[in-house]
């Protein structure tokens, strides 16, 4: 306590001399200074553009240009202000100091701004890019004021296992700082193949993201494994805890990794891709009438947006184990049938032909193959036509067709007088036993 003492008292005695107070102040304005400046030079630069930098090459170099002026306008000061000490023969020990921490959180901060770029801007890296700035640049002052060996010993000497086992906070942050350097790496690296390979045009789209999703998930889970080891974290260790982990993905976890699988499966089989029309059979409200767009392929689920714009998660392994309509699989063309009824007093040749109007006209259906039309059946109260056509765009709806030809068919057969009946029942009324004729009744005693 008293060598402590004594060295807090030395240093806030050397830190009242007047030429370090000279060179704090001197420090101080520079900062001002170069935090006022950089704050006008990007409300400048935004009045005049009318917003952020744009994308692209130079818009990196303009943001770029944005996070490290205040730093870059600091240490320009801070060099002036060093020379300009020397030039007086004035101490400038701590301006120096300031001036070497300036110049290494320009280049802490620029590489920071680089890998950023780099994982991509949905990274998780886009949150905590100040954080980890402060933190490197941190730990880079300590080495250049010679305090990190210090700091250093004083963390070993707290334990977090007491016992037979050693555990440091220094160890702890040791792990954290190899394990994160090494999933950035291999993040890195797994950006880099999924740009590669969403490239190939030869492989499908869903292909693609099945590669990039699991080359991405084996290379951030080896990278985990390797920082892990690195940081003399024993793996053996672990045996117990990663069976017990395996228990719980064989029951708690089960359907999850159904899904996880499921998904992997759909991606490459391209039986389901973004983009597709598909419906579900054997679920309530679910019919080849309302269907829906394939929006996105997920880990757990696939996407599916009606045409009310509600999208539904759909988990993989329902698709997988379930029948499913995809209306675009191999060819986009679908064909619809529309059923009406015609009285047995209509001539059923002019209501053929008055359906096949109606199908003609419409913009949406083709004319190759045309329309086609069928006298079906003979029913109790009708004859029983159909109409049958051919689209090419299901993703842009099919009742709106429907709807249209059977306006159509309504208003030509209206036109026409063709009648379509309603069903019929007739209901005969017989006297109940006790009011029937006795005189017809059959003799039991004969």
């Amino acid at each position: 306590m008293p060598k402590s003492g004594t060295a807090l008292r030395d240093f806030f005695t050397r830190l009242t001399d007047p030429p370090v107070l000279a060179q704090l102040f001197a420090v101080l304005i520079a900062v001002l200074v170069a935090i006022t400046i950089g704050s006008l030079v990007r409300a400048w630069y935004r009045k005049r553009r009318g917003g952020v930098p744009q994308a692209g090459f130079s818009g990196h170099v303009v943001e770029a240009s944005f996070i490290l002026l205040p730093i870059l306008i600091a240490t320009a000061l801070l060099l002036v202000a060093g020379a300009g000490f020397g030039a007086f023969g004035m101490e400038s020990d701590f301006v120096e100091r300031a001036l070497q921490l300036a110049a290494a959180l320009v280049v802490v901060r620029l590489v920071v701004y680089v890998l950023r770029q780099l994982l991509g801007s949905d990274s998780w890296l886009k949150g905590w890019q100040n954080q980890l700035t402060f933190v490197v640049w941190l730990a880079v002052a300590f080495e250049l004021l010679g305090w990190f060996n210090a700091v250093e010993r004083g963390l070993n000497d707290i334990d977090l296992l007491p016992g037979k086992a050693s555990f440091t906070i220094w160890e702890l942050i040791k792990a954290i700082v190899i394990v994160t350097f090494i999933v950035i790496i291999t993040t890195l690296i797994a950006r880099t193949i999924e740009r590669r390979v969403m490239k190939v045009s030869g492989l499908a789209l869903s292909t693609r993201i099945g590669i990039s999703k699991f080359s991405y998930f084996i290379l951030i889970s080896i990278g985990l494994l390797i920082g892990i080891n690195a940081a003399g974290v024993d793996l053996t260790a672990l045996t117990v805890l990663t069976g017990a982990i395996g228990v719980g993905l064989g029951f708690g976890l089960r359907e999850i990794a159904g899904n996880f699988v499921s998904g992997f499966v759909l991606l490459m089989d391209k039986s389901i891709r973004p983009g597709d029309v598909i419906s579900f059979t054997g679920v309530a409200g679910s019919t080849s009438d309302n269907f829906g767009w394939v929006q996105e392929l997920r880990g757990r689920h696939i996407v599916v947006r009606d045409r009310d714009g509600v999208e539904t998660l759909v988990p993989n392994q329902y698709v997988i184990t379930n029948a499913v309509i995809n209306w675009s699989y191999s060819d986009a063309r679908v064909r619809l049938r529309l059923p009406v009824r015609i009285s047995y007093q209509d001539d059923p040749e002019k209501a053929l032909a008055l359906l096949r109007h109606a199908a003609a006209d419409h913009p949406r259906i083709l004319k190759e193959p045309g329309p086609a039309t069928r006298l079906m059946s003979f029913e109790d109260y009708g004859m029983r036509l159909e109409v049958r056509f051919w689209i090419a765009d299901p993703m842009n709806g099919v009742n709106n067709v429907r709807s249209d030809v059977n306006r159509a068919i309504f208003r030509l057969f209206r036109e026409a007088g063709i009648t379509i009946p309603v069903a019929q029942r007739e209901l005969r009324m017989l006297p109940s036993a006790s009011h029937a004729d006795t005189g017809l009744a059959p003799d039991r005693d004969s």
